[in-house]
């Protein structure tokens, strides 16, 4: 969709470019902002001219860059198990090969949608958040708090994404996903993600169902009554036209008992 407010265009080369004048937005992809008006806008500034490395070692683990496209994370340096995660969770979003050529890790996070694919797969790695504050400053945040609701994050005037850090031990782990949508090529309604980490504990990442990120620990994994008692208590279940919140939690409950099920056979 051609933009006809905006009128301005420059490139961040350094870090002080990326501080925005009125009327300014930040631009990486623009899968999301080019698909609607935005009449607000009379400019945009460019963060992939930053040439950030879609990744690089950090702390035995992985960063990935804000303006790291979905097609090119589907193909990081990361255990086969892993990797496959990435495709499940890319692929979860329904999103055409156009629009994952197109969009970013920090766009998918920022837009903060239920079903964002980035999303669902960084929270349940327990990835942190690398935001650059105003002033040169720096801060983290688990991207399970980052999230905070439908379009709403943690991110304050004048914050950029810089890049998502996958821990060392997550990427070690063995993962299952279940998925499942009102068609089979319709948004997600719900999304589970189960993680077993090498000391047996084991995390459950709630998603699409639920207006932000769910994350649910045990020590091992989790019985029928165990898990049922974790989802009692969810916080709300999302509603809108891909699904119901009563369907939404039964699902869900479903797909944990499989998630539970697959790791619990990794197991024996």
């Amino acid at each position: 969709m051609d933009l006809s407010t905006v009128t301005r265009f420059r490139p961040a080369r350094e870090r002080a470019d990326l501080a925005l004048g009125p009327g300014e937005a930040l631009l990486a992809g623009g899968s999301w902002l080019f698909s609607e008006p935005q009449p607000h806008l009379t400019g945009l500034v460019d963060l992939t001219a930053m040439g950030w490395p879609d990744w690089e070692p950090g702390d035995g683990g992985l960063r990935v860059a804000a303006t790291c496209t979905i097609e090119r994370l589907q193909r990081a340096p990361v255990p086969p198990g892993i990797a496959r995660l990435l495709r499940e969770a890319a692929d979860a979003l329904a999103m055409s090969f156009k629009i994952q050529a197109m969009a970013t890790v920090g766009g998918n996070l920022a837009l903060a949608l239920p079903a964002g694919a980035v999303i669902s797969v960084a929270a349940a790695l327990d990835a942190e958040a690398v935001v650059w504050t105003p002033g040169g400053g720096e801060r983290r945040e688990a991207v399970a708090g980052l999230v905070r609701g439908p379009g709403r994050t943690s991110l304050a005037p004048g914050e950029v994404l810089r890049a998502v850090d996958l821990p060392a031990a997550s990427l070690a782990a063995r993962t299952a996903f279940r998925r499942t949508s009102l068609n089979t090529l319709g948004r997600s309604a719900s999304v589970v993600i189960g993680r077993l980490d090498e000391d047996s504990h084991v995390s459950l990442t709630v998603t699409a169902a639920t207006p932000r990120p769910v994350v649910l620990r045990f020590a091992g994994v989790p019985g029928t009554q165990e898990l049922d008692g974790a989802l009692d208590g969810v916080d709300g279940w999302y509603d809108d036209p891909h699904g119901a919140p009563d369907w939404r939690e039964a699902v869900t409950r479903t797909l944990a008992r499989e998630v539970c099920d697959e790791l619990a056979g990794v197991t024996a």
